[in-house]
């Protein structure tokens, strides 16, 4: 495989995995709390043989770039009244800490409900902690549940627990799907921070934005599928000129 192959291969591969992650992103554009992801291509650039090694010149010179890495946007989504009383949206930075099978996960999503044991939980079951790592009960005879903006819960007047609500290194967190992270670099306990009861924060998705993306991307897709094919055709052309003259 020739220069031009390993090029074209290369940048189409990386062209493809964005479109994934864009379709990826629209598909989740109405998912509460669902944070935007990107593409970020990296570039090799090494002289050809018999060129200079201080400085590569453009003629003299190979490019191959790939889809080097996944950045996620944090920033904050838009808020949604609901009226909910379980429905809570975290304003500025934090997250909420979720009891999952594999461990403790972490989530912008605050659509929450609770199950037959009074236990607040998310919409897969799993336990919404407080600020101690505990589950949140509530009374089975629960009557009016207040939560302030510093995450006291409330119920009929009596303070039942304080949502637990943690900080993590972005650069550090891994996605899990169903819209839950971990962090293996550990969580921080965040005392100073507010949410909102009967809101949810949407996902921070602009379709517009995405869509006009996607078209870009489409176009280099296609502009690098004709290089392929024309590099394809001029090999078989030299092919069939050299059966000729053997």
């Amino acid at each position: 495989m020739d220069n031009v192959a390993y090029i074209g291969l290369s940048r189409q591969a990386g062209l493809m995995r964005e479109l994934d992650i864009i379709a990826n992103n629209l598909a989740n554009a109405n998912t509460t709390g669902f944070r935007r992801e990107g593409a970020v291509f990296s570039e090799h650039v090494k002289a050809l043989q018999g060129a200079s090694q201080r400085i590569v010149q453009p003629s003299r010179s190979l490019s191959i770039g790939h889809l080097g890495a996944h950045a996620t946007d944090f920033s904050q989504g838009g808020m949604k009244a609901t009226g909910a009383p379980l429905d809570i949206a975290i304003e500025g930075e934090g997250f909420f800490v979720i009891d999952t099978p594999a461990g403790q996960s972490l989530t912008r999503a605050g659509a929450f409900l609770t199950n037959s044991e009074g236990q607040l939980i998310t919409p897969d079951g799993y336990g919404v902690l407080d600020d101690a790592g505990g589950q949140i009960n509530f009374p089975a005879d629960a009557g009016t549940i207040l939560i302030s903006r510093d995450g006291s819960i409330t119920v009929d007047g009596d303070q039942v627990a304080r949502l637990g609500v943690v900080d993590a290194d972005p650069l550090q967190l891994e996605r899990l799907g169903d819209n839950l992270w971990r962090s293996p670099a550990g969580t921080q306990q965040l005392e100073d921070f507010a949410v909102r009861q009967g809101f949810l924060e949407t996902s921070n998705v602009s379709p517009v934005t995405e869509i006009a993306r996607m078209i870009e991307v489409q176009r280099h897709y296609d502009a690098g599928q004709t290089l392929l094919e024309l590099d394809n055709e001029r090999i078989k052309n030299v092919v069939t000129t050299l059966r000729q003259l053997a």
